[in-house]
């Protein structure tokens, strides 16, 4: 019976499944280094534009022009290139390999953490602005008319109420982070997308590796996609209009 299948998969099947279920360590590896690659750089790119948004949203001089060049720059240029900016271009610098962040420059891991998360801090960071400015002015009228100071008006009624404003966009956001760590596989790790190739070129395949990919970036999306349609639901479940019987 095995052989059977084996010979279907092989000879028969326009997709060698017997072949890509083989070969389900590499994809394992691929997929912990994307979810690592995804995870990490998404909580650090979200921990760097908290202060940044804040900043933006409230004009602060001096601070608010040089975030904003940030976010432009970093938001108007592909990833792709800000990663082979650092992976093809760092070492050229002689200061850059005299510094402290030269041991990591030199990884290609260390490379990625930086870009994606740069890249990602710049994208939230306006995310952050829009979602504090649609905060309704009545709600923070009556902060103040209750006596809170600006910072305890930002952590109690600013940040709570923009977080459920700024969470669908958020999502997408996070969502185009995890497909745009496929760029990683173009600086030698063995992501999702780099297993895929890695299968093709072992095999001489034309698209089962790829194929594969999909489906596991797919399925990722998706169950993104629901855990944060679960936090939307929760986190506004105040706003639902109440139903009478």
């Amino acid at each position: 019976m095995l052989q059977t299948i084996t010979d279907f998969s092989s000879n028969s099947s326009p997709i060698d499944f017997v072949l890509i279920l083989s070969q389900w360590q590499l994809f394992a590896r691929g997929l912990l280094n994307t979810l690592i690659l995804f995870v990490v750089t998404a909580t650090v790119g979200g921990i760097v534009a908290l202060p940044l948004g804040v900043a933006r949203a409230y004009r602060v001089p001096v601070l608010s022009p040089i975030i904003l060049c940030y976010t432009y720059v970093f938001r108007g240029t592909p990833l792709l290139v800000q990663t082979y900016m650092l992976y093809y271009g760092a070492g050229e610098l002689d200061f850059v390999r005299d510094s402290a962040v030269w041991p990591m420059l030199r990884e290609a891991w260390g490379c990625a953490f930086i870009a994606f998360s740069i890249n990602t801090a710049a994208y939230v960071t306006e995310i952050i602005c829009a979602g504090i400015r649609a905060v309704p002015s009545g709600e923070v009228e009556a902060a103040k008319a209750c006596g809170m100071r600006a910072l305890t008006r930002l952590r109690r009624i600013l940040l709570p109420r923009a977080f459920r404003i700024m969470l669908p966009t958020y999502s997408n956001e996070l969502i185009f982070a995890l497909q745009a760590t496929v760029v990683a596989s173009t600086i030698t790790i063995i992501d999702v997308l780099g297993a895929g190739r890695t299968l093709n070129g072992m095999y001489y395949l034309a698209y089962e590796g790829f194929l594969t990919a999909a489906v596991i970036y797919v399925c990722l999306t998706f169950g993104l996609a629901r855990l944060f349609a679960f936090l939307e639901a929760r986190l506004n479940h105040h706003l639902r209009p109440c139903t009478t019987s």
